[in-house]
């Protein structure tokens, strides 16, 4: 039995590399796969070349084709291509990028580590290790694949997201960035928030490709937008309760405005 770890340079799965590499969780991975899709903003890639440094098994670097921004690319261009879940006027496109860019990649990755070929085995012969934890106990899935089981060791300790994060400093390592493409429609404003002040590059890139599938072809003739409110990406407000002049709803519900401050 082959064990492979899903490796996603971010919170979760950083921390369950990092604890199989000090023996926390055992048996030691056979090797870590990172799914590029080629998107991820620079902070992530400088963290994965830091993580490979601090781990005794090997991580494998994969991409479909030319990457997910290529193929929207495409789609721009009215040629076939996988659908990021793109914000149309009535609701949002069905979400198709995972599992071209980020799961068939590692699938392939995974046979070949497994050495097997010809027929597809009917029984287990992998272990994916996938950094889930106990906040996001919801995204857990079972294999798609005979010969693929899965694993959730941050669900089996009982460890929250929060608890990685500590984890990771509390053994002097780097704290990982959020791992995500730098444009995905699913980001929250505090998400977009974080983007726009600390890897503004990304953030630019985000405004001019918000602009560009809503005046290309991209499959359907509905204006396309990365937000969730519908309105183009430079004109959204992501300022703060506090830069909006509001203070924080918990303060408003006891302060009855008689204290005179």
């Amino acid at each position: 039995m082959k064990h492979i770890l899903s490796l996603g340079a971010g919170v979760q799965s950083s921390a369950l590399a990092l604890m199989a590499a000090k023996g926390e969780i055992t048996p030691m991975p056979d090797a870590a796969i990172f799914s590029d899709v080629g998107a991820e903003p620079q902070s992530v890639y400088d963290y994965l070349d830091y993580l490979e440094k601090q781990l005794p098994f090997p991580v494998y670097r994969v991409m479909e084709k030319d990457g997910l921004l290529e193929d929207v690319n495409r789609g721009i261009s009215g040629k076939r291509c996988s659908n990021p879940p793109f914000h149309t006027e009535t609701g949002i496109l069905m979400r198709t990028c995972t599992v071209d860019f980020k799961i068939r990649p590692i699938i392939r990755k995974t046979k070949e580590l497994a050495g097997w070929t010809g027929r597809k085995p009917k029984e287990p012969i992998v272990t994916t290790w996938i950094g889930i934890s106990l906040d996001e106990i919801q995204r857990m899935k079972e294999s798609r694949e005979p010969w693929i089981e899965h694993r959730f060791p941050l669900i089996e300790m009982g460890i929250h997201r929060y608890q990685c994060k500590k984890w990771i400093v509390e053994n002097g390592y780097r704290e990982p960035p959020r791992s995500a493409c730098w444009f995905c429609p699913y980001h929250s404003n505090k998400e977009w928030r974080r983007l726009k002040d600390e890897e503004p590059e990304e953030f630019q890139k985000a405004i001019e490709l918000d602009k560009r599938i809503r005046n290309g072809v991209y499959n359907t003739k509905q204006k396309l937008y990365l937000h969730k409110n519908r309105v183009p990406l430079d004109e959204v407000d992501l300022s703060t309760d506090t830069e909006r002049g509001q203070e924080e709803f918990g303060f408003i519900q006891e302060c009855d405005g008689m204290c005179g401050l």
